[in-house]
């Protein structure tokens, strides 16, 4: 087993999960608005579960989505990384980027600078050769990002654990290749 990640960026720092970060990560789960383009809120246990998902990941491959604190204040104030696909759609098995952050931090660049951070991880010391993301349609915000993060867009899909007819079922998907994270660092 791999020694967990910690990645520090200038207002950030991504870490593993601590059993405090289970009450600050419940009110994002379950909170309407934050999860507005997903298909409903999550219960306090389902959020508890979902922790634990996501820590065992950590501690599977030293990496995952990480718990994203304020170094000015430290404290939960989302989620953002890297992990291991768990569906099977025609872009499996693949590793995803994906971010959760409170609606109170929002607007603030913090997914964007933690995205940065995962990526700088996943194509650096992880050795990822290729990251996708995923959203419904609907969610311009996160597809905005997964563009400004010089994301190309894929193939549109159908999200296999949501069922047939439901409207966060379309989803879209993009990709980012080392080779073209490298390209666009170096200018």
């Amino acid at each position: 087993m791999p020694a967990p990640m910690t990645l520090h960026g200038p207002r950030l720092v991504l870490r593993p999960w601590r059993p405090a970060d289970a009450g600050p990560l419940a009110a994002i789960n379950t909170d309407p608005e934050a999860m507005r383009h997903f298909a409903s809120p999550m219960s306090p246990a389902e959020s508890d579960a979902w922790m634990a998902r996501l820590q065992a990941h950590i501690e599977a491959h030293g990496w995952g989505f990480w718990c994203v604190e304020r170094r000015a204040a430290p404290g939960c104030i989302g989620a953002v990384g890297l992990l291991h696909v768990a569906f099977e759609a025609p872009f499996t098995p693949a590793v995803e980027i994906g971010w959760r952050i409170a609606p109170a931090q929002q607007r603030q660049g913090f997914a964007e600078e933690a995205a940065r951070l995962a990526l700088a991880a996943g194509f650096g010391p992880i050795g990822l050769a290729e990251v996708v993301a995923f959203t419904r349609v609907a969610n311009e915000p996160s597809w905005r990002l997964m563009r400004k993060l010089g994301m190309a867009r894929g193939e549109d899909f159908e999200h296999p654990r949501l069922p047939e007819g439901h409207p966060a079922r379309p989803h879209i998907l993009h990709r980012l290749m080392r080779a073209d994270w490298v390209a666009q660092r170096l200018g």
